[in-house]
């Protein structure tokens, strides 16, 4: 029965981002690198919960999930539902709203596949949004000059939380290599 992570990557993102590979190398060195499971996310956001939650029904141990951007929004509502540890990487506050602006085709950035979003995908989102959290579950970890999402947003919707708010970077959180340890650390391993 051995502690995990569940890495949730963002919107149109897949386990080939920096931040996946940065979890990874330092568990690997960690010999943990067991620990780490970080699937392809559907576009669909019923369809990556729906992953999400097969993954927590077979882990044998306890679980903490992480998640950027789109897996931050994905991971506040695994962390309530199923009362896990969470650490949010420029957590998507709002995603119904800040994902609206993606209607449409889209490809995915890494495996240059196209899918489209839709009103559909949207109102999935909606109905995954989680009206009061446990601050005690969160380490939110956010960057001011976050060009995609407005970091004030994280800072005000995980209140009493533990967070680390650091100035300037942007989306990706540029400084994640220095804060992956912390990162581990709250997850358990």
């Amino acid at each position: 029965m051995s502690a995990g992570i569940l890495y949730l990557h963002g919107f149109s993102s897949s386990p080939q981002s920096l931040k996946a590979r940065l979890l990874a190398d330092a568990l690997a060195a960690r010999g943990l690198g067991d620990r780490l499971c970080c699937p392809f996310l559907s576009h669909v956001p019923d369809a990556a919960i729906a992953q999400a939650e097969a993954i927590i029904a077979g882990h044998d141990g306890p679980l903490a999930v992480a998640g950027s951007s789109l897996g931050g929004f994905y991971a506040t509502w695994l962390a309530e539902k199923y009362d896990l540890r969470a650490v949010l990487i420029n957590p998507a506050v709002v995603a119904p709203i800040s994902l609206e602006k993606y209607l449409g085709p889209q490809t995915n950035l890494y495996t240059h596949e196209p899918f489209e979003f839709t009103l559909e995908h949207v109102a999935q989102l909606r109905a995954l949004e989680v009206p009061r959290i446990t601050p005690s579950r969160y380490l939110l970890m956010v960057e001011t000059g976050d060009e995609v999402l407005d970091y004030r947003q994280a800072v005000a919707r995980y209140a009493g939380c533990r967070q680390i708010v650091l100035p300037g970077g942007d989306h990706s959180f540029t400084r994640f290599p220095e804060y992956v340890a912390q990162l581990i650390e709250f997850c358990g391993l």
